[in-house]
């Protein structure tokens, strides 16, 4: 990857003869582009891994981030000049950022699962096998507590208090929140620990990661999109399902249970309340519906 981006920033100053604030303003995109997809030994993937569903992942994460719309939309020009350089040079078959579009005026309201497919997701893990008892560990834990797939990932053994039903995560902008774990979520935890083997390797004094790979390694945000996506073939849910899809069904369902959206806000870890409000429009539209189907002089 780093040496694919080397001769991209190459060819735009050679043949393209971009300016030095160009070709700035490209490296730093691209360095971004890395560091969201970097494993934790520091490698990247290659160009040839990277799908549309990640990119998508990764442009999802920066709108809830707050960027702006023009920032969103010039790293999307970037991706999509980066990879057309990749494939004339042989290094993808495809574009996976061409189906990618620029944000729109109005922001799309997020996709999220009702409680039955949630109860369909969490309950297609099979328990009885380590790394089963691990998936719904991950499902469990991200729905329990709204938690960002990168903020569930860094979880460490001195995060968890499950006698409390707390796990303590490290947020946007390096801010720490506390958030609940419910019954289910810290039974299907204990079920994983006592399963879990850890790296032999893992240095004295080093964290040791909740949640790990085979080998025993702190599991990474591609493998959670890899797991959800074997298991969202399993049980037939929505293509458009992915780990931020628990996040935003954490947030919708507490707020047609009845939850203020300033506590919701809490629990998400936003900064700005107008973050949170889009669930507010996906409760709306679910009442609309409900309206719909049910009033008799709703429709001719």
């Amino acid at each position: 990857m780093k040496n694919a981006i080397k001769r991209f920033l190459n060819y735009l100053e050679a043949e393209r003869n971009s300016s030095e604030l160009t070709l700035k303003s490209y490296r730093a995109d691209l360095a971004s582009l890395c560091y969201f997809f970097e494993y934790e030994d520091g490698s990247l993937p290659a160009p040839s891994d990277f799908t549309p569903s990640d990119l998508r992942e990764y442009i999802s994460e920066m709108g809830e981030a707050g960027y702006a719309r023009t920032t969103i939309a010039r790293r999307l020009a970037t991706l999509r000049s980066f990879f057309k350089f990749c494939q004339r040079e042989g290094l993808v078959d495809d574009n996976p950022a061409k189906p990618l579009r620029n944000p729109r005026k109005h922001r799309h309201l997020p996709h999220f699962l009702s409680s039955e497919e949630i109860a369909r997701l969490l309950e297609a893990p099979d328990i009885s096998k380590p790394m089963g008892a691990r998936d719904k560990a991950v499902f469990e834990t991200m729905y329990s507590g709204g938690l960002r797939v990168s903020e569930l990932v860094g979880i460490s053994d001195e995060d968890l208090y499950l006698e409390e039903g707390i796990v303590r995560v490290l947020g946007k902008g390096k801010k720490e929140r506390l958030c609940p774990l419910g019954s289910f979520a810290v039974k299907a935890l204990r079920k994983w620990l006592s399963n879990r083997i850890t790296d032999s390797k893992l240095r004295s004094g080093a964290k040791t990661p909740v949640f790990v790979n085979r080998w025993g390694r702190r599991i990474t945000t591609r493998s959670i999109r890899r797991m959800m996506e074997k298991y969202i073939r399993q049980v037939g849910l929505d293509s458009r399902t992915s780990p931020h899809t628990l996040r935003h069904s954490f947030a919708t369902h507490l707020l047609d249970g009845g939850a203020d959206i300033r506590s919701v806000q809490e629990l998400l870890g936003h900064k700005s309340l107008v973050t949170t409000q889009i669930y507010t429009h996906l409760s709306t539209a679910k009442l609309k519906d409900v309206y719909e189907r049910s009033h008799p002089l709703a429709a001719e």
